[in-house]
């Protein structure tokens, strides 16, 4: 739990690393995105929530009734759980090269040197997306099982604890591939580094999921989160 602490505390942390000299040309472009996306997917969520509790309940037996109560709110949670994962997601596929340069800002703001770039801005821009869509590949694997047990009754009443799992789970592995890919390591070693640290990963990712359902705040979500997560790195890791 000390880990699942810290890394809880380093998500939030991020927002106060937005307001330090030098790094505000780094997040208008991540904080512009994140707006646009996010005012999208809080449009649309509002939009298709009635129809996605018309259609559960279409198809909840009426021997369950009873357990409306409970199979309702939390199906409503694990909704708008992957609604937001999968708009962050999106959002990061945009501003992924922008994210990097950021997160290699606040790294050179706590003192770290950096070593000489293999790739070129240019070169970043075209394979930062593309990277972005591997993931989301990824994740969507991920995901198959949960929809399943979204959708068988009873079962499913243990659907919203796990999208949660999922949710900090992705944007753990989501935030912090731009420190460490900006040191050079692949998507798979990523992964295996944060099993080793689950407590700390599933924190920190607990931590963003958080600003992001917060109004107002989850527009600067995103440059938060590559901040927090590059001080992560620095602290835990590097």
């Amino acid at each position: 739990m000390t880990g699942f602490a810290r890394g809880f505390g380093y998500a939030l942390g991020g927002l106060g690393m937005l307001r330090r000299r030098g790094l505000k040309r780094f997040v208008v472009i991540p904080l512009l995105v994140n707006t646009l996306v996010f005012g999208t997917a809080g449009f649309l969520a509002l939009d298709q929530l009635s129809r996605f509790t018309g259609w559960l309940e279409a198809r909840l037996p009426d021997w369950l009734d009873w357990l409306t109560w409970l199979i309702w709110p939390l199906a409503v949670l694990a909704f708008l759980v992957a609604v937001w994962v999968l708009f962050t997601v999106v959002a990061n596929v945009l501003a992924s090269p922008f994210n990097g340069l950021l997160s290699e800002k606040v790294a050179a703001l706590e003192g770290h040197v950096a070593a000489e770039p293999s790739t070129s801005i240019a070169q970043d821009l075209l394979t930062a997306p593309v990277n972005e869509v591997r993931k989301l590949s990824s994740f969507a694997l991920l995901a198959i099982p949960l929809l399943i047990i979204s959708v068988i009754p009873v079962v499913n009443a243990a659907a919203s604890l796990l999208w949660l799992l999922f949710g900090a789970w992705v944007l753990a592995v989501e935030y912090m591939d731009y420190p460490l890919g900006n040191q050079g390591m692949g998507f798979r070693a990523q992964r295996a580094l944060l099993r080793e640290r689950r407590g700390l990963a599933l924190g920190f990712g607990a931590g963003v999921l958080l600003m992001t359902t917060v109004p107002v705040l989850n527009f600067a979500a995103m440059p938060a989160a590559v901040s927090g997560a590059t001080r992560l790195w620095l602290r835990e890791i590097a």
